[in-house]
């Protein structure tokens, strides 16, 4: 006979947060050139 584990909440779900992260990004950059594009990565990368 098989028990079922009680499935933990997530403290942190990469998943998720990554997906957010990247819509955010996408909004940003809508309708902005190449450059612009750049300019943007360059100021808002990690370091």
């Amino acid at each position: 006979m098989k028990t079922k584990e009680k499935i933990k909440e997530k403290e942190f779900d990469a998943v998720k947060t990554f997906r957010e992260i990247k819509e955010k990004i996408s909004k940003d950059l809508i309708g902005k050139s190449a450059q612009q594009i750049k300019d943007y990565l360059q100021e808002n990368s990690l370091k």
